[in-house]
This record gives structure tokens, sequence and C-alpha cells, in this order.
């Protein structure tokens, strides 16, 4: 492939994944760990990432567990999760703290995939701004002795690469939303 190309097509890759990652974090009535993933915790004065300083277990459908490897970081953790906006309440028994996920209602399964739309859209937009600046690029290079032709087969791949991960987009967003009505 075109290195011409290629570096576009990783900008829009990079941003399909982070679509990807970002859709994870939204919660589907389902426990997922990963909408702890962005949570960082007060550990001997630095803030570090949920995940080095406990256990996170999936014990039930709609449950998760944290086990932290040091009984004195529940308090911490139970003060990270109640200013995030994950919109849980932690429980803890001293030793473990435990997120119940209560069964999202219609309204707010409409929201959540309102929400999910709307990121997808966030996404798209990123994808047509980095064939925008690839077109830009590609406009340039006529001052180099590129041919018009060339440069229109460029845009023209770029075109295709765009369709591409905007379809991926939609794909993702479809199954997503298919994941939240999902009672």
């Amino acid at each position: 492939m075109d290195e011409r190309i290629q570096k576009y097509e990783e900008k829009m890759k990079k941003t399909l994944n982070g679509f990807e990652v970002e859709l994870t974090t939204i919660r589907a009535g389902r426990a997922n760990p990963h909408i702890l993933d962005k949570l960082t915790v007060e550990y001997y004065g630095a803030p570090t990432p949920l995940q080095q300083v406990a256990n996170i277990t999936v014990p039930e459908a709609r449950m998760i567990q944290i086990q932290p490897w040091e009984a004195s970081l529940i308090k911490s953790i139970e003060k990270a999760i109640l200013v995030s906006d994950i919109g849980l309440n932690p429980s803890n028994d001293g030793k473990v703290i435990r997120l119940v996920f209560p069964e999202l209602t219609e309204e707010r399964r409409k929201e959540l995939v309102k929400d999910v739309k709307k990121k997808g859209e966030g996404a798209k937009v990123a994808v047509r701004n980095i064939r925008r600046d690839a077109n830009d690029a590609f406009k340039k290079l006529t001052k180099q002795d590129v041919s018009e032709d060339e440069i229109k087969e460029l845009e023209d791949k770029v075109q295709k690469l765009t369709d591409k991960f905007i379809k991926d987009i939609d794909v993702a967003v479809e199954n997503k939303s298919k994941e939240i009505l999902t009672v």
C-alpha cells in the first residue's frame, strides 16, 4: 500500500479502536469490569489504576467484585467509584467491595442507545476529518510534479478507506445498541 495513504489509515484505525474502547465503558445492564478501566486510586500518594491495586471479578451477571490487595485501600477505592461517572454505589464488607448493577429501565436503555449513537457520530466526524486532511495533503502534491490522475487515485483510495471505517463504526454502534436493548 502507498505510504502516503498508510498514515491516514493508521489514524482512522486509532479512531475506530478508541471508539470501541469507549463503548466498552458504557454499561448495558450486565456487569462489565471495563467500566472501571479509567478509575484511579490514591496509592502511596500517586494516582494508580484500580486494576493495579485490586483483583476485579464478575461473580454474577449483574455484580462486580473488587478485592483490594491491601484492606487500607477500601475507602479510597469507594471514594474513586463515588466521584466517577459510573453511577453505582459501592458496598463493602471490610474485605471486598461489591458493585451491583440495577436492571436498566426502558427509558435508560433508550438514553444509552442515544449516547452510543452520539459517540458514533463523533467517531465518524473524526474519520471524515482525517479524510479531509489527507485530501488537503494530496492537493499540495500538484506542486511536487504529481499528476492529477495520481492525486485523484489517492483521493479515491482515501474515500474507500473512509467508507470502510464509517461502516465499521456503524456496525459497532448497531451491536452495542442491540446489547443495551436486550433485556
